[in-house]
């Protein structure tokens, strides 16, 4: 079943591209029209292409990897952020910090260091300051709160990139390429095509437009993130059921050794039994 259709699309104003004159001729497959100077996309290849990232993004999360969202425009910014939050993935939605995948270690560095910063102002370390320095360090902890905070969680490179306008992002898309992580990209009339590894071909500067297609893909990863749980329940209770089954061993294997003692006990008394019939036998004539 789709995530998605073509009348939800049409309502979003996913369909409106950008003037012609402005277009990228290798958007020319997904351009069903031209109408008043505007290229109108093709939604039957949005619907099919919005399945078709759904279904990767929901085998990423499956496998408990990380996916970065990145929209760094006004209408974007706030929508991305919001989603992203709610499947629990981080985001970038403020200026992209150069270096971020291509020199990940540093970023790293500088998000250790707001975390530090926080630790050492709730201890009271930072108390006997000057206003001065205390004013200088609540500062550069706002700043890298505000450029850092969305992505302190990500310890290590994302598994994916999910970007809105790559022609804005096109620094996050490059360092994707180069590191050989897949980009997931809602792509306008106005861009190139050929960098996006999963390819959404709709309207990227409408709030509706964004909000629809992000609403399909979270909603594809919180499926992936649902079934890996639980397949780490059966995989939980299947361990649980194989120690349960090796502890049991030992006990049948005494019941089995004593039930083999037992009747080797009977038969040695059934032996001795009829020993001493024949000895009574003897001494019944010699009475007589």
């Amino acid at each position: 079943m789709s995530r998605t259709n073509f009348d939800q699309l049409l309502q979003a104003g996913c369909h409106f591209g950008h003037l012609r004159r402005k277009w990228n001729p290798a958007m020319a497959p997904y351009i069903f029209m031209e109408r008043n100077g505007i290229h109108i996309i093709d939604l039957h290849k949005t619907v099919a292409k919005i399945d078709e990232a759904a279904e990767a993004l929901k085998n990423i999360a499956k496998q408990g990897k990380k996916i970065l969202f990145v929209a760094t425009k006004k209408q974007a910014k706030d929508v991305v952020a919001e989603k992203a939050t709610s499947v629990n993935m981080p985001y970038v939605n403020e200026r992209w910090p150069g270096g971020m995948l291509t020199n990940f270690p540093t970023i790293r560095k500088a998000v250790k260091k707001m975390t530090n910063i926080g630790k050492l102002m709730a201890d009271g370390t930072y108390s006997n300051l000057s206003k001065r320095e205390l004013l200088q360090i609540t500062r550069q902890k706002a700043k890298l709160e505000k450029n850092l905070g969305s992505i302190a969680d990500l310890n290590r490179l994302p598994s994916a990139l999910f970007v809105v306008d790559v022609l804005k992002e096109n620094i996050a898309v490059r360092e994707a390429n180069r590191l050989g992580i897949p980009v997931f990209a809602i792509v306008d009339t106005n861009s190139d095509p050929n960098n996006i590894d999963f390819v959404i071909p709709a309207n990227d500067d409408a709030k509706d437009s964004i909000e629809t297609i992000l609403n399909a893909c979270c909603e594809a990863i919180n499926e992936g993130v649902a079934e890996r749980k639980v397949e780490k329940a059966d995989e939980k209770a299947a361990a649980e059921q194989e120690e349960e089954a090796e502890d049991a061993k030992p006990r049948r294997a005494r019941r089995t050794r004593k039930n083999e003692e037992t009747p080797a006990e009977e038969v040695t008394v059934a032996e001795e039994a009829p020993a001493e019939a024949p000895a009574a036998e003897e001494e019944a004539p010699a009475a007589e």
